[in-house]
């Protein structure tokens, strides 16, 4: 019990601070796409002259901005769900159905970072992106293709993180059944409503 109690305290302090990071770089994701999707709207319809590069640059940033805030979403019960059904049904067997429900999301998930991780370092991450390219000196002389791994670095990296949060809501709802739940550090949320739910 203790052991438990330990470990769900550090995961939850852990996706505290790195989710807390991970919504600032998600903001700055979205922005960015904004900007790439604004600039290639006025050239294509404002100039008639399309640019290569916003287009493949906002789904840069959409697939690294779904990434970054999924795990946020996951931990405050912010995905779609059917979830009036536990109304009708006695607590135990939504605990039960509930931990089957996060059991079975982390062999997902696990399966999913593998499908990751062979995305990043397989054939397709060896490949550039067609129109992307980030300065490598000062005075814009050289420029460096991004490689495609960099995108797909995004399913790795959420998954990942997809995890930690997983575990700790698989903690927590066994310490929340053994009514030991007032030892866990709150679900922050930036809005300053607190949100216990899980």
């Amino acid at each position: 019990m203790t052991f438990l109690i330990v470990i769900t305290q550090i995961l939850s302090r852990i996706n505290n601070f790195v989710l807390k990071l991970c919504r600032g770089l998600g903001v700055l994701t979205v922005i960015l796409m904004v900007i790439a999707i604004l600039i290639q709207v006025f050239f294509r319809y404002i100039l008639n002259n399309a640019l290569p590069w916003p287009d493949e640059a906002a789904r840069f940033c959409m697939l690294w901005m779904t990434g970054l805030m999924a795990p946020t979403a996951f931990r405050r019960g912010g995905f779609v769900a059917i979830d009036f059904i536990t109304q009708f049904i006695p607590n135990i067997i939504n605990f039960i159905l509930s931990m089957l429900l996060l059991l079975l999301s982390l062999l997902v998930l696990i399966s999913a970072v593998r499908i990751g991780y062979a995305e990043v370092t397989g054939f397709g991450g060896r490949f550039a992106t067609a129109s992307l390219y980030i300065p490598i000196t000062i005075d814009f002389q050289n420029w460096y293709r991004i490689p495609r791994s960099w995108m797909m670095m995004s399913l790795f990296v959420g998954c990942i993180l997809l995890i930690s949060v997983n575990l700790e809501l698989i903690g927590r709802s066994i310490l929340l059944k053994l009514g030991k739940g007032n030892l866990l550090p709150k679900i922050h949320d930036d809005t300053s409503m607190e949100t216990s739910k899980c």
